[in-house]
């Protein structure tokens, strides 16, 4: 399992989908920066960021149970403080 993370919404981003998913790959990438002068860009950073993730806990889920399930794990960040998050899901075996 490997994690791109860097600032402290990345790490903790990273914390709790591994907490919640127990994940044999993880990624989280902060997209910040592309997203600067754009609505939503956050001038502290960490506001952008894309997760890919592959779980057993994902097995024979669709795509809108996997998003549901780390936007549970994330849903305080996600309000309060990302605005937004793409999401490569995968059960193992499927990546």
């Amino acid at each position: 399992m490997t994690g791109t993370a860097k600032g402290p919404v990345a790490a903790e981003i990273e914390k709790r989908l591994r907490d919640a998913l127990a994940p044999e790959r993880l990624h989280v990438v902060d997209d910040s920066e592309k997203h600067r002068g754009h609505a939503g860009h956050d001038p502290r950073g960490e506001s952008h960021f894309t997760v890919t993730v592959v779980s057993a806990a994902f097995a024979g889920q669709g795509r809108v149970a996997r998003q549901r399930m780390i936007n549970a794990a994330l849903a305080d960040l996600l309000r309060d403080r990302v605005h937004a998050l793409a999401m490569v899901t995968k059960a193992p075996g499927e990546a």
